[in-house]
């Protein structure tokens, strides 16, 4: 299936949804709640060595909450990640694999039982293979200022991600969601990457942002999304793990900057700590708030809407009864 029908899958879906679909939630807090520990480098990635079956279990949980996209659980998976656990590169690149099939197994498994129900409100979900930045492999909170330092350029931001999503790609997602990606640089060596690799399945690109404005690079969202907005690789593009106060004024930014579709899932609003390695205080959104902003922010032209960071499937749960009612 060529990229032409892979992005008419996604394009079916959202009008299925009635012009906005429903991304999952946070994945690694749901793990926390249910006693995962991942307090750890790998992060979230550490369950696909540790416990696998609670990955299916998260992926599961949102769909029961109605989520039309489940994201892979391969944010923080790299192959030096795990490499450096004391895998093989075999190893590691089986792990890799495996983000794709459990989520897979897990919307498969779910789709055969409601499916067989007389009027359901779910939609058969297509399953996005993350794609963390750089700096999510460095934990070093790096992507939410986009300083990579003077020696990481374009070829060797190329050659991090090339093996990953060759491997993710071949597992056979139905999209790719390149995720908090801090800088124009970043932006333009995925896009690179894709043409270089003839990728046929449609990607979304979201950077992050911590003053509402610009990138963390301090770079303006005019100027990452000029790569982007040349290339027929990326349908959509927007905002993840910012604050959802950003989000309304992000939205309206870029519907004049692309003709893209626009993606956002935005955290809590809770201000994690990339040294510390900790979440500070702040002022966050509560389920109730998600669902009173979700109609708004489809209304300014968001086409795919959840949550990131903190948020669980009663947030996407929320999100997705105030779509769909509308």
């Amino acid at each position: 299936m060529g990229l032409e029908k892979k992005s008419a899958l996604l394009e079916d879906l959202i009008k299925q949804c009635g012009g906005c679909a429903v991304v999952d939630g946070g994945f690694a807090t749901q793990l926390e709640i249910h006693g995962a520990a991942i307090n750890d480098p790998l992060w979230s990635a550490v369950s696909l060595i540790k416990n696998p079956e609670l990955i299916k279990r998260v992926h599961m949980e949102y769909l029961e909450a109605g989520a039309d996209i489940v994201v892979t659980s391969s944010y923080q998976a790299t192959i030096p990640g795990f490499v450096s656990r004391g895998l093989s590169t075999e190893e590691s690149e089986s792990l890799l694999q495996k983000s794709v099939e459990l989520a897979v197994e897990a919307r498969d498994k779910f789709w055969d039982k409601v499916s067989k129900i007389t009027g359901h409100s779910y939609n058969r979900a297509l399953v996005a293979a993350s794609i963390g930045s750089y700096g999510a492999y460095l934990a070093d909170g790096s992507e939410y200022s986009g300083n990579y330092g003077e020696n990481v350029n374009l070829d060797k931001l190329k050659d991090f991600h090339r093996r990953r999503l060759q491997v993710l790609v071949e597992a056979g997602p139905d999209l790719l969601a390149f995720e908090t990606i801090p800088n124009k640089l970043e932006a333009q060596a995925c896009v690179e990457l894709l043409e270089e690799e003839n990728v046929e399945i449609p990607a979304w690109i979201c950077f992050t942002s911590v003053d509402g404005e610009k990138a963390p690079s301090g770079e303006s969202f005019e100027e990452c999304l000029e790569p982007l907005n040349k290339s027929n690789n990326i349908y959509a593009v927007g905002i993840n793990c910012a604050p959802p106060q950003f989000v309304e004024s992000l939205i309206s930014k870029f519907a004049k900057l692309t003709n893209k579709a626009i993606v956002v899932y935005p955290n809590s609003g809770e201000v994690w700590d990339g040294k510390a390695k900790q979440w500070l205080p702040s002022q966050c959104f509560g389920d109730d708030e998600f669902e009173m902003f979700a109609t708004k922010w489809r209304d300014l032209g968001a086409k795919l809407i959840g949550g990131c960071c903190r948020t669980t499937p009663s947030t996407i749960k929320a999100i997705s009864r105030d779509l769909k009612r509308r």
